[in-house]
């Protein structure tokens, strides 16, 4: 069975401290748990402002998982690793 590839979508405004901790850390979760079965796509919002009324983005950086279902978003430059691996659920996968 082929494995999902997850895909995932950070919001961000520049490069702000909080953004690229955000990113840094995603990085580093995805590779640590994720490896070779993600997507990441980020996006600036200072260059497409149009792009937060899709996902409905209130605050950044925010990150939103579209694949798996359901979406889940994660508010945060995402430092606390146990809040961000058990918002994505990516323990329950690892547990498959």
């Amino acid at each position: 069975m082929e494995e999902e590839i997850w895909e995932l979508r950070l919001y961000v405004a520049g490069q702000t401290v909080k953004s690229v901790t955000a990113l840094a850390n995603l990085r580093n979760y995805c590779e640590t748990h994720l490896k070779g079965r993600y997507r990441l796509e980020v996006i600036d919002l200072l260059l497409h402002p149009q792009l937060a009324e899709g996902d409905q983005i209130l605050a950044i950086p925010t990150l939103v998982r579209k694949v798996p279902s359901p979406i889940r978003k994660i508010i945060g430059d995402l430092s606390n690793q146990e809040r961000v691996l058990v918002g994505l659920d990516i323990r329950a996968v690892e547990g498959k």
